[in-house]
């Protein structure tokens, strides 16, 4: 039986910079996942995801967003590749709704910049986008996308350069504490440590069940379109509609324009099964906002990638120390807003699990909050 100071169930997009992060400080750590660095099989996959700071879902993330901007440009230097893109970003939507008054109020609290522009004026500025004029625009120029699936492995392998160690192609079928740590068992071996990190994901509802946390895990596609004219210097976007919120990415180099629904998607029972096939459904509200709001973005599919929210009741992260176990420390629930925050979230997990607290202001995600858990 192997004995180790920390192990990390999970070693995707937290989990992996989770494992870096003991890794810096000299802690003898081990991550564990089914499958290898920037697999396809989860929620970190897909080419691309967002970074922003102005962020609209609660201004208590900004302070989180500014160490992680600080930790991707870190981690960029020490593999001497380029993991972020500053392209801008163009968000729109009703002068009453939810994206436009909370990227606002974001930055006026947290002195961010961002910039309200006129549709019409928009639309000169960024070619290709169409926005009606009863909906308000802000910019934020200090925001982009991070390459996803090389963040992922930029992480681990940094990790392991300091040190650590990773066990890929490897399930977990449970983890037990006792009085001297915790007892990981796999189907190969058993693994013992002091303190242990979970960070698994759409499989966190199976592996933390004993917190009593109402997560849901949605089926999510995305799609590649072909364009008939130049998207490459365009910003990232995201729209609040009536028929619900859509994003995208600038056109990359011979893959297309991203875009997808970021709201609905359907219940996954059991992650390993997930459909990962296109469905008509998929794609009817996504072609009719595309037909709408785009007028350079061609109806011809390239191709398509499906992933996994893991949802919580109010769509705000769970990170915390366990109530049971003083030395376990996770993150789940990330409702599809967290791949930018996995950075931080790493730092905020070694801490946790090796410190028993964090220097990082955490606490308006901690478990103790309420409608999380029960009926």
């Amino acid at each position: 039986m192997r004995n180790l100071d920390c192990i990390v169930l999970g070693v995707g997009g937290v989990g992996a910079a989770a494992l870096y992060s003991l890794a810096r400080r000299g802690v003898r750590a081990l991550g564990i996942d089914r499958f290898a660095p920037g697999h396809d099989q989860g929620s970190s996959h897909g080419e691309t995801r967002i970074i922003r700071q102005a962020y609209f879902e609660h201004p208590d993330y900004v302070p989180l967003l500014k160490r992680a901007y600080e930790l991707w440009s870190e981690l960029e230097t020490r593999r001497g590749e380029s993991l972020y893109r500053e392209t801008g970003l163009l968000q729109v939507g009703p002068p009453a709704g939810v994206i436009v008054p909370g990227v606002l109020k974001s930055a006026r609290l947290h002195s961010l910049e961002v910039e309200e522009l006129a549709p019409g004026v928009a639309e000169r500025r960024f070619p290709g986008f169409r926005i009606p004029g009863d909906l308000r625009v802000v910019f934020e120029p200090q925001a982009g996308y991070l390459r996803v699936e090389e963040c992922v492995r930029a992480h681990a392998a940094e990790a392991v350069q300091l040190g650590a160690e990773l066990l890929s192609g490897e399930a977990v079928e449970g983890w037990r504490a006792d009085g001297n740590g915790f007892e990981v068992r796999t189907k190969s071996g058993l693994y013992r440590a002091a303190s242990l990190i979970v960070t698994a994901g759409a499989w966190a509802p199976e592996l933390l069940r004993d917190l009593g946390v109402r997560f849901e895990v949605r089926r999510k596609a995305a799609f590649w379109h072909r364009t008939s004219q130049d998207y490459r210097s365009a910003p990232c976007f995201f729209f609040e509609l009536p028929e619900g919120l859509f994003y995208g990415f600038p056109e990359l180099e011979g893959s297309g324009l991203k875009a997808a629904k970021h709201t609905g998607g359907d219940v996954v029972v059991d992650p390993l099964k997930v459909d990962r096939a296109e469905r008509p459904q998929d794609l009817a509200d996504l072609r009719s906002f595309l037909s709408k709001h785009l007028s350079g973005v061609s109806s011809e599919r390239l191709r398509h990638s499906v992933c996994m929210y893991t949802m919580t009741p109010d769509e705000h992260f769970v990170v915390d120390l366990h109530p049971s176990h003083s030395r376990l420390a996770f993150a789940a629930g990330l409702s599809g807003h967290g791949f930018k925050f996995t950075s931080v979230l790493g730092e905020v997990l070694s801490e946790l699990a090796i410190d028993g607290r964090t220097k990082l202001p955490i606490d308006f995600l901690q478990l103790a909050r309420p409608g999380l858990r029960g009926q």
